[in-house]
């Protein structure tokens, strides 16, 4: 039995990409696969970093917080604090020891460890039987290497355990992607569930890395937009819209309950379920520390996080002209009656979407007491007050404004989002978050093809029909109206109206040319912001080895 022995830190980066302490971790290189079983439980530790990567404070502070969607100041002054990472996200003036920069950081490369340590074991295998499971490590290795290439602008590509990982930058690296990905497809599985990399999968990453093709090979200049790499994204989103497979949810939020994870519009999700990781925190991070959603569990409420700027929410607005709410479904989902002052324990379900205004739930003392109930047995409902923040005469009132001033960042400012369902079976609010994160889903690929027919050759009728053909699926409640032209930058109000906090807007701000324009806290324009700095810890690492790790430029 061979034994590998990997060393997490400079070693771990030249070796199998680590980046932490130098501590030595032994992994059995065993080439003893046996069966199917054998090969998941190989591939099941590198499936393990993506849901600490899908954090809230993690991958999630990069791609949203640092755009014109999400802010998060200091809640009272204090709260979320955290050395001003937050805050230094959403400013562009992030440097390489921001503490969410660094945990992103962690994340990929302990995913690219484990994931190439299992593509090694299972090549060592040499079984025929297992090449859907190779193809499945590959393609894993290829999704963290995305990972790193849109955020750090670089890739590790590596041969075997025992060499040396060389690092790949602008058209190498994005090659490199493309060639790992086009190699294993056609060896891949479709059969096994929207929470491993699947055929279906690798052709929605194809897709989205053929979108973004312009800016990974250069990523501080204009993007120019090649034919051939928008046919690509045409082809591929068109596989999967025309397979059959899947389809849009009637219900838009549906897509992003409890029970999502057999929702037949996801393509490719982080598995979440209660048994396997259960830990999406999506749902109680905007939420006010004085909403309670389950009446089970009177710990289980939220943190006043994140908020949406005033200058996104805007966007709903002059989109409508009027208050989008009963215009477009996925705006807000009306669940909570707030004429009905005692509720049924089975009735109560909090509001999703953008939650604006006062708001109203369970009645609740700062001690963790019981609910309030009524004379029948039901629930107390009515207004909500800051009770857990020792202000309870000051009703919870979620006001559009919201900046870095101490008014600015109170506990109430700034409209939230419920988009994730609040798991019934959280008796905390921050564990057994069991809705499956979203990463590739049907109604993406009908946006990624719709922009790329207006990139190739504005094929207008084309984008219009694959825009409005979303729009017109939602309709469990009502039908937002069909739009009656597009344009690019029509496409990209979609894109934020569809896919609000799903990881995507930071990726997509840089693709538009929206990313050096000013919102709410940000004037920075400097274009080096795209990319995130390499952690200093990981260069002091790499010490030893002159140039293998070179910081990214403006830090």
């Amino acid at each position: 039995m061979k034994k590998i022995f990997l060393l997490i830190g400079i070693i771990g980066i030249a070796s199998l990409y680590s980046c932490t302490d130098l501590e030595e971790e032994i992994l059995d290189e065993s080439t003893d696969v046996t069966g199917d079983g054998g090969a998941e439980s190989l591939l099941a530790p590198a499936y393990a970093p993506l849901p600490e990567f899908y954090r809230h404070t993690n991958y999630f502070t990069l791609q949203e917080v640092t755009t014109d969607e999400a802010i998060l100041p200091y809640r009272g002054g204090t709260d979320w604090g955290d050395n001003g990472k937050f805050i230094n996200l959403h400013q562009h003036t992030f440097t390489s020891t921001n503490g969410a920069v660094n945990d992103a950081w962690n994340s990929i490369t302990t995913g690219l460890t484990y994931s190439t340590s299992a593509v090694a074991r299972l090549r060592n295998a040499n079984d025929p039987a297992l090449s859907s499971f190779l193809a499945e490590a590959r393609g894993l290795t290829a999704f963290y290497n995305m990972k790193s290439l849109d955020l750090y602008g670089i890739v590790f590509r590596k041969n075997g355990v025992d060499s040396t990982s060389v690092i790949l930058r602008g058209e190498d690296a994005f090659n490199y992607i493309e060639s790992e990905l086009l190699d294993i497809v056609d060896d891949l599985s479709n059969d096994v569930g929207p929470g491993r990399i699947s055929q279906d999968a690798a052709y929605g990453l194809l897709a989205r890395l053929y979108l973004n093709a312009a800016v990974y090979r250069d990523v501080y200049g204009t993007p120019s937009f090649r034919n051939e790499d928008m046919d690509k994204v045409i082809d591929y989103t068109t596989r999967l819209i025309e397979s059959g497979k899947y389809q849009l949810s009637p219900e838009f939020f549906e897509i992003f309950d409890d029970e999502n994870h057999t929702n037949p519009e996801l393509i490719f999700a982080i598995d979440q379920r209660a048994d396997l990781n259960g830990h999406n925190r999506m749902a109680y991070f905007s939420l006010s520390g004085n909403q309670f959603p389950l009446p089970d569990y009177p710990r289980a409420n939220g943190t006043d996080g994140a908020a949406l700027t005033s200058d996104y929410y805007r966007t709903w607005i002059e989109a409508y002209g009027e208050d989008p709410q009963g215009i477009d479904p996925r705006f807000h989902k009306h669940n909570l009656d707030t004429t009905i002052t005692c509720i049924n324990g089975d009735a109560f379900e909090i509001d999703r979407g953008i939650l604006r205004g006062q708001q109203y739930g369970l009645q609740h003392d700062a001690k963790g007491e019981p609910f309030e109930r009524c004379d029948d047995g039901g629930y107390v409902v009515g207004k909500i007050y800051n009770v857990t923040r020792s202000e309870p005469d000051e009703p919870v009132i979620f006001t559009e404004n919201i900046d870095f001033s101490l008014e600015g960042s109170d506990y109430a400012t700034g409209y939230r989002v419920e988009k994730y369902e609040f798991s019934k079976q959280s008796d905390t609010g921050r564990n057994r978050g069991e809705a499956d994160l979203v990463v590739l889903r049907l109604a993406d690929m009908y946006l990624m093809r719709a922009e790329a027919y207006l990139r190739r050759s504005n094929n207008t009728a084309a984008a219009l029909e694959d825009v409005n053909t979303i729009r017109g699926a939602r309709t469990a409640r009502f039908t937002a109206p069909d739009l009656n032209s597009i344009d690019l930058e029509t496409l990209y109000r979609e894109r934020g109206f569809e896919l609000y906090w799903e990881h995507q807007r930071r990726t997509d701000m840089i693709r538009f040319g929206k990313y050096e324009d000013t919102w709410t806290e940000k004037n920075n324009s400097d274009v080096t912001k795209r990319l995130f700095p390499i952690p200093q810890s990981a260069i002091d690492a790499a010490s030893d080895r002159p140039g293998y790790l070179v910081q990214n430029e403006g830090y």
